[in-house]
């Protein structure tokens, strides 16, 4: 029979990766998430005796996004801002997603990510990134499923905004795709 710590290994390995980059996206800084993914996996080793199978990974991020959480309560406070900053509301252009992927600058996608508050980051993140399903991030995030869904509507709404404005979306395009000055 294996013991707790190969059992633990077992379990959590496969999604190091996750772990590490959920934590990445909510501090912002390289060293601040090695910092808490380390807590996290202590903290997981050392109630992983109430772990009862299922969704290992899902499992494992909460642990990550509640130690990120109290990490940035206790160190950055100010990264812990308001999802009440609402934009126009207006609806977004059909062909949204075509013009991002066609003008899109990945320097300008990843600072747009970084700008935007840490619960509408956490769920681009965790749906986007890590393929998560609306139930594991609402589990996860221990919000309902419609909160999820609301948050990332948000968050996709708040990063055109931002992109757009770095990227000049709304201006046309000539026949051979660069955009006119």
């Amino acid at each position: 029979m294996p013991n707790k710590r190969s059992q633990f290994e077992n379990t959590v390995t496969p999604y190091l990766g996750a772990a590490y980059n959920l934590a990445r996206w909510l501090t912002g800084e390289d060293a601040d998430a090695q910092d808490v993914v380390q807590e996290s996996l202590l903290r997981a080793f050392k109630f992983f005796d109430s772990f009862r199978g299922g969704d290992s990974r899902a499992w494992l991020l909460t642990i990550v996004r509640h130690t990120a959480y109290t990490w940035l309560r206790q160190n950055r406070a100010g990264m812990m801002v308001s999802l009440d900053d609402e934009l126009p509301n207006e609806a977004l252009p059909d062909d949204t997603e075509e013009q991002l992927i066609q003008t899109l600058d990945h320097q300008a996608l990843h600072q747009a990510i970084a700008a935007l508050s840490v619960e509408f980051r956490e769920v681009v993140i965790l749906h986007d990134l890590e393929g998560l399903a609306y139930k594991e991030i609402a589990a996860i995030a221990n919000i309902p499923i419609g909160t999820v869904m609301s948050r990332l509507a948000r968050a996709r709404k708040r990063l055109y905004y931002t992109l757009a404005q770095t990227q000049q979306l709304d201006r046309p395009r000539t026949e051979s795709g660069k955009q006119q000055t």
